[in-house]
């Protein structure tokens, strides 16, 4: 466990036994993750190429007691990131509630658990979450939060879930529950993640690789813009929508089944949007699987190049970036190799969020403060970084 995980730990250990009274019975966690390649191609069944990150949500779980004055068959989640305190049904047909809230995540693996009959064995439990994934920042801590659940309830009913079933229930959970139609990667990498692997996912088979990523002379960064554009809702399904039109016109399913070649032949059957639409999420898809190939083989310049290619991608076919996330790839290939960065792009859905870059690990100290300082600059903004080697998926602590 990483530093800032030990810290994150023993605040939620505090934090429930001044909350509670007494020592919690179940720890477990979920990390949030990031997405080195393979942006914007899950829904069009492509690949990605995500890693877990050393940030995580930990909760921390105990049956409830007379004193609690919990009710039976109801659980409450007190969160620090909040101060909130929600009591949720956990047994019967729990249906989803009609405005979205923090908690509609966790009711939503409850149910979908119930339904696969992972058991309840306790009438009433009292629960404590706590979170160091940054909020709004793209780096899926709703994933975390279901796959954090999903394994609580594991622990509690002593019913293992297979990983793969165990994302397949955060994933139905965020679509109906919390009503985001999201694809698998997510809860994927925050179910199946190992240390010090990222993982090749293939969005429509769910087969999937562990990559090694064993180097400790280079280090993934994290930096977090603090913007995040109010765009997203249209331009996302617009993004979708001119990808599916494509396809249909292009004679295929999903763009995964064409190549840049056909594409090109075919240029004049579809409008100019949603040419460049589609050449960003097939030549994507070639760079995500190159990108594998390139860490598999230690290529790291070769790695670096497809990230800074899809950037260039997101931003000018498929306009999803945005000023702020630019200037950070900028600043990034200003600094470059000779200053120890290899690569960065924007990562997310877009407009705003975060980039990632590859770093060498003993100059990221340097890289960090020239990032924070040259944006600052540039934007008025401060941004925040964080360095992350590839971590564990979600697990039982206690």
């Amino acid at each position: 466990m990483s530093a800032c995980c030990e810290i994150l730990l023993s605040e939620t250990q505090a934090a429930f036994e001044e909350k509670f009274g007494r020592v919690a019975k179940w720890i477990v966690t979920a990390p949030g993750r990031v997405n080195i390649i393979g942006e914007h191609t899950d829904y069009n069944e492509g690949f990605v190429f995500p890693m877990a990150i050393e940030k995580n949500i930990i909760i921390a779980a105990a049956p409830a007691l007379e004193s609690d004055g919990v009710p039976d068959e109801m659980a409450r989640f007190y969160s620090l990131a909040n101060g909130e305190t929600v009591d949720i049904r956990i047994s019967g047909d729990i249906q989803p509630t009609e405005e979205v809230k923090w908690w509609s995540y966790i009711q939503g693996v409850i149910a979908g658990c119930l339904q696969r009959e992972v058991p309840m064995m306790v009438k009433s439990f009292v629960a404590v979450i706590h979170c160091n994934i940054p909020i709004g920042g793209g780096l899926s801590s709703s994933a975390a939060l279901e796959m954090s659940t999903a394994t609580l309830m594991e622990e509690m009913s002593h019913v293992p879930l297979d990983k793969v079933e165990k994302a397949l229930i955060g994933q139905k959970a965020e679509h109906d529950y919390a009503r985001m139609p999201c694809g698998i990667m997510d809860q994927f990498i925050s179910s199946l993640a190992e240390w010090n692997h990222l993982m090749l996912l293939d969005c429509r088979s769910y087969e999937y690789q562990l990559v090694p990523f064993h180097s400790q002379e280079l280090s993934i960064l994290i930096i977090d813009s603090k913007v995040k554009h109010e765009l997203v809702g249209g331009e996302y399904a617009e993004r979708r929508a001119s990808c599916f039109s494509a396809a249909e016109k292009l004679g295929v399913k999903f763009l995964r089944d064409l190549t840049l070649e056909q594409l090109q032949q075919n240029k004049e059957k579809i409008t100019e949007l949603e040419y460049r639409r589609a050449r960003h999420g097939i030549s994507e898809d070639v760079r995500t699987l190159e990108a594998a190939e390139a860490l598999k083989n230690k290529d790291y310049d070769r790695l670096g190049e497809l990230m800074y290619a899809s950037h260039d991608s997101l931003r000018d076919d498929y306009e999803v970036s945005c000023a702020e996330i630019d200037i950070l790839v900028e600043i990034a290939r200003e600094i470059g190799k000779e200053g120890g960065v290899y690569g960065c792009r924007m990562t997310g859905g877009g407009f705003g969020g975060c980039a990632v870059a590859l770093v060498e690990t003993d100059k990221v100290d340097a890289i960090m403060d020239k990032i924070l300082q040259d944006y600052k600059k540039k934007t008025g903004v401060t941004a925040s970084l964080f360095v992350s080697r590839p971590a564990r998926g979600a697990h039982v602590i206690l």
